[in-house]
Formats: structure tokens, sequence, C-alpha cells
């Protein structure tokens, strides 16, 4: 190994998810029906965008006493309820903002000691794995010069405004945003945007309020899917029910975690529903939410009791191998393909179908673990650690790290499994040079991945990723020098024979070829004495 290692963190249960959301359609919807959604959402998002730019103009003065006169000054355009919620949203979408502006802030302070550091040293100067060297030739040492005065300036200006407390929020969505200057690109019409734009800034969620009734007081859904929505104060000459409320026709059913759902609405227990619109497939929505309490993490040792699966994250697939409680891996390596090509739904859809086949098949193997990478790529992306590896960056950042790991947690909670989280570092490296070689036959071919995700279960279980461990110093057959157990590359088979090598056998100094051959009998003396027969000599005969 080149260079010293860095210090492995412990592996550890992952904690389960602390809350669940749940989504279905809402159908059998009049056009009076999805005219009320209209009208209500888009009176809402008008106070939601006016209520926005007040917290932000607020900044870092904002206070309690602030947020409760926002929330008075909402009251009579919509309710209290309605008020709450808007101002809820509102707190929690700056926050949003507000770490996203530090992660930009950290990312161009690191670019900026990248570029200071590759330009202090001399052209063509070799760097290492975590230290990156210097610049080609001067061309691209003038270049990267140009580009520290840029993110120099860029980098005063964000941390001005991150020591102000200035945000920079579109509701909506940034990309959407955009998109409106590229709609030949994007295959839209302005119509079509301008559909998806209102749909987007639409305001119609409500936080759930345990011990009233059906969990929710604005937005209410009872156990046999009636729904019914609490019309703001300008709004309530649309109501079709007492209390200023109006029912739709549809009715709703949830096909996941329904039980679950029942139960607490029946207990009236808190519930949260955020209702939105697909202006592409003219589609309604409505998603329910809640909390969950926070789950006792079972102990390592016992969800490793019945062995473990490793599973290494790749740009298309997820490779996987079972571990028996030795450390040992069992059986045949599974491949999980997914494709992440497409749209945003697609992509989920295809991270759930690969997650679900995993642990169909780490239930039916009997085992209770899944171990996994800790993967945390915010530092290995950077454009100025690995501006020339462009497919690289690009690999890198289409790993759906977050959204694999929170899916993983969340399916694996429900089947009742234990995810297990191991340290990424030498994982690919350690497990092709042991495992790789070993596990390849004429019948199966192992891959690096897959060599890495028995590295990672092995982790997870608390055994060296090596095959085998050398003996203590004192207990080596030639007292203190280097020998290893370490088994050979040849795939393994029964137990049989060692094969008889060629020389001493021990690696001490050969004795004198010369006083050895003066002792030893020729062949010659040895091929004469097998020939001659033995006669017994005649016996003395005394008296």
């Amino acid at each position: 190994m080149d260079g010293a290692l860095r210090k492995l963190a412990a592996p550890y249960v992952a904690p389960g998810p602390s809350g669940v959301a749940i989504r279905t359609r809402l159908k059998q919807l009049t056009c009076a029906d999805e005219e009320v959604l209209r009208r209500v959402g888009a009176h809402l998002g008008t106070l939601a965008s006016g209520d926005l730019q007040a917290r932000c103009h607020d900044g870092l003065k904002h206070d309690a006493t602030a947020w409760a006169a926002r929330k008075r000054e909402l009251t009579p355009h919509s309710s209290a309820r309605w008020a709450g919620a808007i101002t809820r949203a509102t707190h929690d979408q700056w926050a949003l903002a507000r770490r996203g502006a530090l992660a930009h802030l950290q990312a161009l302070e690191a670019g900026v000691r990248t570029l200071r550091h590759r330009l202090s040293l001399p052209l063509g100067a070799k760097g290492s794995k975590r230290v990156p060297g210097g610049y080609g030739n001067r061309r691209e040492w003038h270049a990267k010069a140009r580009r520290l005065h840029v993110l120099e300036d860029r980098l005063a200006r964000e941390r001005a405004a991150w020591e102000a407390g200035t945000v920079r929020v579109v509701r909506g969505g940034r990309r959407l945003a955009r998109l409106r200057h590229q709609l030949p690109a994007a295959q839209l019409t302005e119509d079509q945007w301008r559909a998806r734009w209102q749909a987007a800034r639409w305001f119609l969620q409500a936080d759930g309020e345990s011990g009233k009734r059906y969990g929710n007081e604005t937005i209410r859904i009872g156990p046999g899917g009636e729904v019914s929505i609490k019309l703001p104060a300008p709004l309530a000459g649309l109501a079709n029910a007492s209390h200023g409320r109006y029912v739709l026709t549809g009715r709703v059913a949830f096909a996941h975690r329904g039980p679950e759902w029942a139960d607490r609405v029946a207990a009236d227990r808190a519930v949260a529903y955020r209702i939105h619109h697909d202006p592409g497939r003219g589609r309604w929505y409505v998603t329910a939410s809640w909390q969950k309490p926070v789950a006792r993490t079972v102990p390592l040792a016992a969800a490793l009791a019945g062995g473990v699966i490793g599973v290494d994250l790749n740009a298309d697939h997820l490779a996987a191998w079972r571990l028996d409680v030795h450390g040992n891996p069992t059986g045949s390596p599974r491949r999980f393909c997914y494709d992440l090509t497409g749209t945003t739904q697609h992509r989920d859809a295809q991270v759930r179908h690969a997650l679900t086949r995993l642990l169909h098949w780490a239930r039916a193997c009997g085992v209770r673990a899944i171990a996994v990478e800790d993967l945390d790529f915010t530092t290995e992306k950077t454009r100025e650690k690995h501006g020339r590896k462009k497919r690289f960056r690009q690999l890198v950042s289409g790993l759906p790290t977050g959204r694999l790991r929170a899916r993983l947690v969340s399916m694996a909670d429900a089947m009742g499994l234990t995810v297990v989280a191991v340290d990424p570092a030498y994982t690919s490296k350690w497990g092709a040079q042991y495992w790789q070689k070993p596990l390849t036959s004429k019948n199966r071919r192992t891959t690096r991945h897959d060599a890495a995700s028995i590295a990672i279960g092995r982790r997870a279980q608390g055994y060296p990723i090596r095959r085998r461990t050398a003996p203590p110093r004192t207990h080596r057959s030639d007292g203190c020098g280097h020998r290893t157990v370490q088994a050979g590359p040849e795939p393994p088979g029964r137990e049989g024979p060692r094969p008889r090598l060629p020389g001493p056998r021990t690696r001490s100094v050969p004795p004198d070829a010369e006083r050895k051959r003066a002792t030893r009998t020729s062949s010659t003396v040895r091929d004469v004495r097998r020939e001659r027969e033995w006669v017994q000599d005649s016996l003395l005969l005394t008296d």
C-alpha cells in the first residue's frame, strides 16, 4: 500500500425512518370539483408567495414575534389553520434555501483552496489520490488562474449574502423558471409551460392535528375515503357543506399502508395532506404523511446473527453477495440492474424496483441484515479536483446515493430487515485484491463489484477483508521471517495432499553441495546392491 491508510469508522445500524408518506390519485372529480381546487390553490399560493417574500426580507432579524405578525396578517384572508400551514411551509422553505446557500459557500471555498494549491505547484508535478498535482502545461495554468479570480469574486459575494442572511428562493422551482426560455428544446408550448408553472405555485397542504376529527381539520379524509376541504374566507361562497367546507365527489383509497393510515384516522391521530395537480397527465393526487416514533435500534450483533448480505452500489446495478456468520460467501452473487435515464419518476421507479427484488431475496435467504456503504460524494465530484475527468464526475453525480439510502432504510424497516452502514474506504480495491481472483472459475466470472460486496459484508461483521491473517510472529516456521497463510489464487476445492514443491522445505541456506555429493552413495552402487541376492552365512557350531 502506498501512503498511510486513513482510520476506518466502525459499522453502525442505520436508524429507521422518522415519517411515512403515501400517495394516491383523486378520481371521479367533476368539473366543479377541479374548479374549486384550482381557485383555492391559486388563492393560497398567492398568500404563500407574499409570506415568503416577507420572510426573506426579514433575514436574520426574524423571530417569534415576526412569525406571529405574519400569521395574523394571513388569517383574515384564509383561516387560522391555513395561515399556520403557510407560515410553517415558508419557514421550512427558507431554512432549506439557507442550507443550500451554506453548501454552495463551502463548495466555493473548497474550489478556491484546490485552485490555489494546484497553482502553487510546478508544472507537471505529480499528485496523489487525495491531493491533486500541478497542471500539465502553461496554457492550462493560465486558464485556471483566471478561474481562480472568478471564484474568489463569487465567493466574496456569497459570503456577504450569507452574513446578511440573504437567500434566493423561487416558488415553483428554479429549473422550471429557467425552462421558460428553452421551450423548443423542452418540446413544450407556452400554454403547457404556463400550466405547469401555475400548478407548481399553488398551495394546497395542511398539517395534521391530533385529537381533531380524523386527524386534520383543514383537509379531512374520512375512513371511507370522503375528502372535504375547509375553504378560505374569501371563497366561502363555494361551500357545499356546513361550516364552510367543500366535499369532493371522488373518493380516496390508499393501497400502500392503507390499514396503517385507517388506524390513525380512526384514532383521530395527526395526518398531514397535500393535494397537487399534474398538468401533463391531467390528474390530481393527494399525499398523506405522518410522523413515526423513533424505533429502538436493533443491536448490531443481533442483526448479524443470521449472516449478512453485502451490497455494492454502482451506476447501473446493485452487486450483492450473501455471507454466513463466519464471513464466508455462500451461493452465487446476485445483480439487480436499474436504468437511471429518463424522467425523475422513471428513475425513482427503477430504484424502487431494484430494492424490492433485493429485499425479497434477503428475506427468502433468511438474512436479517443488509450491509451498504455510507457514501458521501460531496468532496469527490468537484470540478477543480477532477476537471479533466468529466465522465467520472458525471458518473459520481449520477449515483442515487441519497435517494437509494432513504428508500432502502424505509423499505427494509417495513419488511423487518436491518440496514448496516459501513465505511466505504478501500472496499473495491481490497475486495478485488483478495476475493476476485480466488472466486473466479471456469463456470463463474467474479467481477470487481461482486468482490466489493464481500468486502462490505465482512467489514459489517467486524472481520478483516483479507481471506486469511498472518500467524503471530513467534509462531512462524522460519522464526521472524515474512510468512503468511494467505490462500492461493487457485479455485477452492477438496482437501488433499500438498503439492510437491522443488527445493528445500525451509527458506534457510541450502547445505554445501560439494560435501553432500561426497557423502552421498552413487546410484550405481545402489543398483548393484538391489540386484544382488541375499544369502545367509553358515552358522558356526561350537561345543
